[in-house]
């Protein structure tokens, strides 16, 4: 049993793909480059393909298929970079291998705290020797509401998190969760808008989500709103936002995602000119603090995606019940 891997990291998913696919009983072709059309010859032999944030196309899902691909695995919790409907169609199953929610959770309580305190400008401002104190001033997390914009699992745990600072929680699901009942109130969109000094985002991204912060919901909102993403960069129109701070309408943001960051994070860019001119603009605002797409990487992060994945694969090949497939 066979499994093609994309974009395997040397230095922190080498040696656990060795150590959990020999476990497993597979037989693993490690690849470090992300899979593109020129490489995906590799896959031949292999019934199972597993990737990270690679775009995966209609091309690219023929290419896998046409070398005898029949799964495909993200080692992700999102899969909107897969074009799921043109796999079936070539008839390849898709699955993702979501982590826990923890670690994203903590990060979101950290760029909440940092927005609130002001740290990116603080800490900006230590490293020049600029100990002064006017426009340093920060606000207390009790003392603000907050709107948590989904509740699944990460959504969820933000709002345990978040539990014990005495702010109030206010959030929004299609599908609410009793376990949210007794620490947060569930509200329409509407009163998150007119309400939350803070807002954090943990919905998928699809086509009713897409920009769903835009112009027209940031001029609902209350001036001065702090707004947090750690989902999916999409979520947000940049140009909306940029606009939203310049005019002073939103008052801070912390940023691990934002829009086309494809072929951006996660690359050595430093000597690149971008063509990403949005989040040139974002990075030079001192309220907005932006980090590319860091929530996710923990240890535990790591080993857990790695190895279910492989177990995903396992269970495809063996035609066992795979809690990973993605079927909806």
């Amino acid at each position: 049993m066979q499994v093609t891997v994309f974009s395997c990291r040397d230095f922190d998913e080498k040696e656990l793909f060795l150590e959990y696919g020999k476990g497993l009983g597979l037989d693993l072709v490690l690849c470090r480059e992300a899979p593109s059309l020129e490489n995906a010859d590799l896959v031949k032999g292999s019934q199972c393909v597993d990737i990270l944030t690679t775009k995966i196309d209609r091309n690219l899902a023929k290419a896998f298929r046409e070398n005898g691909a029949e799964y495909l695995i993200t080692r992700t919790i999102g899969y909107d970079h897969i074009d799921v409907k043109a796999c079936r169609e070539y008839g390849i199953t898709v699955g993702n291998a979501p982590y826990g929610p923890n670690g994203v959770a903590d990060y979101t309580v950290m760029l909440i705290l940092m927005s609130i305190r002001k740290a990116k400008r603080i800490i900006e401002r230590t490293n020049i020797q600029d100990y002064t104190l006017a426009g340093n001033l920060g606000r207390e997390l009790k003392d603000l509401t907050v709107g948590i914009i989904g509740t699944g699992r990460i959504g969820r745990t933000v709002i345990q998190n978040l539990s014990g600072f005495g702010c109030r929680l206010l959030a929004y699901d299609l599908y609410p969760s009793d376990s949210v009942k007794g620490k947060a109130e569930y509200v329409p969109l509407e009163e998150i808008w007119k309400e939350a000094d803070v807002i954090s985002l943990h919905t998928p991204l699809t086509e009713s989500s897409f920009h769903m912060i835009n112009q027209e919901t940031i001029m609902k909102m209350k001036p001065g709103v702090v707004l947090i993403n750690t989902a999916r960069g999409a979520l947000i129109e940049s140009e909306a936002l940029i606009r939203a701070i310049e005019e002073k309408r939103v008052g801070a943001a912390g940023l691990d995602v934002v829009e086309d960051e494809f072929g951006l994070y996660y690359y050595d860019r430093k000597s690149d000119v971008l063509t990403n001119r949005e989040l040139s603009l974002l990075r030079s605002f001192p309220n907005v603090t932006v980090t590319h797409h860091m929530a996710f990487y923990t240890d535990n992060c790591v080993r857990t995606v790695v190895e279910d994945s492989l177990k995903s694969c396992k269970c495809f090949m063996e035609g066992k019940e795979n809690p990973w497939e993605i079927t909806s």
